[in-house]
């Protein structure tokens, strides 16, 4: 553990999982916390409850902004759970100077996030700095929702289970990458960001058995999947050509050396279903326009526990890491 903080420890990779382990986890150390699940689960099994905080720059991306980003981030580590988001907090620290305009564009976004979603915000509290001691505005949300499926859980996925993804992959990081560097790529790339709340009660009225979920946020599906293989204690292997990538997220991988598998999404989950319910589980998201390229990435073995294993189409094998170093901060 490094003697400072670097922008490294907010990559939803192994540094951060490391500052998470040896700082907080030790000092907050708790039955409920060290599940180390996308929200806590409460109330015996009646309540999921979550915070999250958004710092993503620029504020305003093709497909969403922070506000929108704010309540889908919440809401969504609700869903995972099998929970129907329900309340929500709002904190927001606002620099001084930052435009009123600005702020209800935001702050309507939320709205309608929140509509989808069928919550409402019940508390909530504003600060204002000086300029210069926050860029522009920071939100936090903090979220309970009621849960209508009960087990899910990343610490029981087994090899009854196949791994599955709900759409192409890190189409919001490569979002924020070529809105802060400029590139007018003349596509139709923007961010996933969207709530995944109606896509899990979906499933979950369906009759699908649900082993596992979570949104691939900072780290992407790299760092869900050795998170999970870690915490269940398996082996994930997982077919490269199977993996979902759109053409122009692979261009921007192609270009500047980045992996698609590490890339952030605001509107992506992973699933781990159990092999009998797989294909329905593919039925039931391919009814949904934002879904319609879900599919089975992986498979869970025991040939080497803790870690996970890409299958490339040549017919060659590699470890996939978790995510390390600082690959795009204040994606979220």
């Amino acid at each position: 553990m490094t003697k400072t903080i670097t922008l490294a420890h907010g990559n939803g990779g192994a540094e951060n999982n490391e500052l998470i382990t040896k700082v907080f986890y030790n000092a907050f150390k708790n039955e409920i916390l060290e599940k180390s699940e996308d929200a806590a689960v409460i109330q015996n099994g009646t309540l999921a409850f979550s915070t999250d905080s958004f710092t993503v720059s620029p504020l305003f991306f093709n497909g969403a902004n922070i506000g929108k980003l704010a309540i889908c981030g919440t809401c969504n580590d609700l869903a995972m759970m099998g929970a129907k988001p329900k309340y929500l907090t709002c904190s927001v620290i606002i620099e001084e100077g930052f435009e009123v305009e600005q702020l209800e564009l935001i702050v309507n976004s939320m709205k309608e996030e929140l509509a989808k979603n069928e919550a409402i915000i019940v508390s909530g509290d504003t600060k204002v700095v000086p300029k210069g001691a926050v860029d522009k505005i920071f939100i936090n949300t903090t979220g309970i929702g009621e849960i209508l499926y009960s087990g899910i859980s990343s610490n029981s996925i087994t090899e009854d289970d196949l791994i599955l993804v709900s759409r192409d992959i890190g189409a919001h990081g490569a979002t924020i990458f070529t809105a802060r560097e400029g590139m007018d790529m003349h596509s139709n790339l923007k961010s996933d960001c969207n709530s995944l709340y109606p896509q899990v009660k979906a499933l979950i009225d369906s009759g699908v058995k649900i082993t596992a979920l979570r949104d691939a946020t900072r780290g992407g599906v790299s760092a869900v999947l050795n998170e999970w293989a870690k915490q269940s204690n398996i082996c994930i292997e997982v077919e490269e050509e199977n993996i979902p990538v759109s053409d122009e997220v692979k261009g921007i991988c192609e270009m500047l050396g980045f992996e698609a598998t590490n890339l952030a999404n605001e509107g992506t989950f992973v699933l781990a279903i159990p092999k009998n319910d797989a294909a329905r589980a593919i039925e039931v998201l391919h009814k949904f326009e934002e879904a319609s390229n879900a599919c089975i990435i992986g498979k869970v073995t025991s040939q080497y526990p803790q870690k996970v294993i890409l299958n490339s189409s040549w017919g060659t094998k590699r470890f996939l890491d978790t995510p390390t170093g600082e690959l795009l901060p204040r994606i979220c």
